[in-house]
């Protein structure tokens, strides 16, 4: 979530004019996050969330997104819910972007990761896999190990040449040992603390789907792990994951390659993040109202989990 593209007021006023959910009252940019610009929108008949689509988001993979949403809230999911227009479309343009209208999901995100949070995590990630199992669209992780080097690329000039060195040998090992044979589906692919609301400590919503994809299941309780079971002095948290992977496993128990192979998903999940925050870092425009990620606390992750040999480190 980010602003990168300004609204003005005749644009909002003709875009609303396709719905039917009452005329503007507030329209606020939402700074957070990196990939498009987001407003919360109020209206004389209740709140929304604009996302504008911005240059790195491909408009072809704009309908697999707004489906998934809608599918999942189908099926029990509680995340946001595109607006359908007067014309029975989701998606449209706004400011010259694609764009869509969202329901708003009430709660926080937690800003301090607490053990109460993880269990919760786990058991939603786990129903979200089960949910998407008969969603008809797909879409190849483009993040995916075969996307990692290409952001190395664009990055190194800026490395020192030892980091570059690491990384080089990490991709290297990455690319020869990537599975390509355990469980699939569909995937959140980001589910980071500041994607999951939480209301009267009680998870109320996952948001932002705009990376979502089909990849392996498992490689999504790996993002998880390195989002959720870290400490801010980045030591890795055994009764944190212990957590989220035991209440994943209630509702959507591992196999035994996906449990064999977990630490060399959670490997290259960490290097995942490394990369694009690093491609970030360089990248990101200054003007932009948007905060950049630290890369080194990937980095501290990616080190961890290459000493990591049995899901069993992870606290289960």
């Amino acid at each position: 979530m980010a602003v990168y593209t300004e609204v003005s007021d005749a644009e909002l006023e003709a875009f609303l004019a396709e719905y039917d959910i009452g005329e503007a009252d507030s329209f606020k940019g939402v700074a957070e996050g990196i990939e498009n610009s987001n407003y919360v929108l109020t209206t004389t008949k209740g709140s929304y969330f604009v996302t504008l689509y911005e240059k790195r988001v491909d408009p072809a993979d704009l309908p697999f997104f707004l489906g998934l949403m809608d599918h999942l809230v189908a099926r029990g999911i509680n995340c946001p819910q595109p607006i359908h227009g007067r014309d029975g479309q989701a998606l449209r343009t706004l400011a010259g972007r694609p764009a869509a209208i969202t329901t708003f999901l009430h709660g926080l995100w937690p800003r301090r990761i607490l053990l109460s949070h993880c269990g919760p995590v786990g058991e939603a990630l786990a129903a979200l896999h089960l949910a998407g199992r008969d969603f008809a669209m797909k879409r190849p992780n483009a993040l995916s190990v075969g996307g990692w080097r290409p952001l190395f690329d664009g990055a190194r000039g800026r490395l020192d040449a030892p980091l570059a060195n690491e990384l080089r040998v990490e991709l290297d090992f990455l690319e020869s040992n990537w599975p390509n044979d355990l469980p699939s589906g569909v995937i959140h692919a980001d589910l980071f603390n500041d994607n999951v609301l939480f209301l009267h400590d009680k998870l109320s919503g996952l948001i932002d789907f705009y990376f979502a994809c089909n990849d392996f299941l498992a490689y999504d309780v790996a993002v998880c792990l390195n989002a959720w079971c870290f400490e801010p002095d980045k030591s890795f948290n055994a009764t944190k994951g212990r957590a989220l992977l035991q209440s994943y496993e209630k509702v959507r128990p591992l196999d035994a390659d996906e449990r064999r192979l977990l630490p060399l998903l959670a490997r290259g999940a960490a290097l995942r993040f490394l990369m694009t925050r690093l491609y970030d870092w360089v990248h990101t425009p200054p003007n932009a109202l948007v905060k950049r990620k630290d890369p080194q606390e990937y980095l501290a992750k990616l080190r961890f989990h290459r000493g990591i040999t049995t899901i069993a480190d992870y606290g289960l």
